[in-house]
């Protein structure tokens, strides 16, 4: 059966990986010498201050994305494009398909790190 609509979602995220998660590497940190000193409580802390910031109005999260996030989607704000299920972790997936377009989640966790998810579409 093809994908329609319904079965895809849009979703952009800041990733911050921690000493926990599987690649202890991203492109801002590409020896890992950040990540594997960073305890998953730090980087939830520091997830949870651009949570705040974005609520507040303070930053946009596209801008944050660009900025923060360990995972290479940066480059793009953070977009990751339309995904259906089975394509992503399953903590992952099931936070972004229970938003809705234009909510962001709480602090989702998975074996890359942790995550805040804004789904987009």
């Amino acid at each position: 059966m093809s994908s329609s609509a319904g079965n895809q979602v849009r979703a952009s995220h800041i990733l911050i990986k921690h000493q926990g998660s599987r690649r202890k590497a991203s492109w801002k940190d590409p020896e890992g010498a950040i990540i594997k000193n960073t305890t998953r409580d730090s980087a939830v802390s520091q997830l949870k201050a651009l949570h705040d910031d974005i609520i507040s109005g303070k930053a946009k999260f596209d801008d944050l994305a660009s900025r923060y996030s360990d995972c290479s989607s940066a480059k793009r704000g953070g977009d990751l494009g339309p995904f259906g299920k089975g394509q992503m972790q399953k903590p992952f997936e099931e936070a972004t398909f229970a938003l809705k377009v234009g909510e962001m989640s709480d602090i989702v966790d998975t074996d890359s790190g942790v995550h805040i998810i804004m789904r987009t579409g």
